[in-house]
């Protein structure tokens, strides 16, 4: 069932992409020379191209940066249309690693084991390595979502006690009932999703009307839940570090900044070589120019 499960995240992989999506995530990819890059997100689910594109680059080599992964914003004119995009980078290997439970992260596993699509790659050799990645995402959030839940409960119950546990692990802000949001948006991606994933983790259980019964051992299950208590514990300090990275590592900021302003109030906030490079100090005087423009607009 390993290789069912492989074959069934590789057919998902491989999903339709729009070809604007694919262009922008080749020239991104070929200028930071990467391996390969993955869509993912609610433009995948909706194939729209307004607000952020979220893309993630994998690359080559060992991972150099302790605090991962690397983010930037990005903007591109195709077909006469500004696109925007949010790309996280790392390296294949580390992604691998965390995909697996291997690292103390908790959310490149919860954040893959939802859908994603392998929109480019610098040659075939490359799928397959990414497929057995996400393979081992979907068998990491399985075994964690029996492990967390009830001795015997639906496949959405079990999803639904994984994605509680890693919000709540975070500094995320999400509305009551995300989890649910999540399911029902992508209720074809999970549809026989966890039966796959658990008898490829060699996890046995029975089914019947749709009602799981994991056969796990008290002992196995509080392995499990040990591994988790232990990246649970670091889950906020990790978010923590990766924010103050972020707010000197975060390539585009000030362009990211002002795209949103001007998406949420209207005003459009000048890039300036200042602000672009020192976006945290321009913050308080883009703010200030904002109230004014909107205090002009009332007047």
């Amino acid at each position: 069932m390993t290789g069912a499960l492989h074959d069934r995240i590789a057919q998902q992989l491989g999903r339709e992409a729009r070809d604007e999506v694919r262009q922008f995530a080749a020239a991104l990819a070929r200028d930071a020379g990467a391996l390969a890059a993955l869509f993912y997100g609610s433009n995948l689910r909706t194939g729209e191209l307004e607000g952020v594109l979220d893309f993630y680059l994998l690359m080559p080599g060992p991972q150099r940066e302790r605090i991962w992964p690397r983010v930037s914003y990005h903007e591109r004119e195709l077909g006469g249309k500004t696109l925007r995009a949010k790309v996280a980078i790392m390296s294949l290997e580390q992604f691998a690693r965390a995909c697996r439970g291997e690292s103390r992260d908790t959310t490149i596993w919860a954040r893959f084991v939802q859908p994603s699509a392998l929109v480019w790659q610098a040659d075939e050799s490359q799928s397959d390595a990414v497929t057995r990645a996400i393979a081992a995402a979907a068998q990491t959030a399985a075994r964690l979502a029996v492990a967390l839940g009830p001795p015997a409960a639906s496949a959405d119950e079990y999803w639904r006690c994984l994605f509680r546990a890693t919000y709540q692990a975070e500094f995320r802000v999400e509305k009551a009932g995300r989890e649910d949001s999540i399911l029902s948006a992508n209720a074809v991606h999970f549809e026989g999703l966890l039966p796959l994933a658990l008898q490829a983790a060699g996890i046995g259980f029975t089914e019947r009307a749709g009602v799981y019964v994991p056969t796990m051992t008290p002992t196995e299950r509080k392995a499990v839940q040990r591994w988790w208590a232990k990246r649970r514990r670091l889950g906020k300090p990790l978010n923590l570090l990766r924010l103050a990275k972020a707010t000197t590592t975060f390539e585009g900021a000030a362009r990211y900044a002002a795209w949103k302003v001007e998406r949420h109030t209207g005003v459009a906030i000048e890039v300036t070589p200042f602000r672009e490079k020192h976006p945290l100090l321009a913050a308080p005087g883009a703010f200030v120019e904002v109230l004014r423009a909107r205090n002009a607009t009332r007047s």
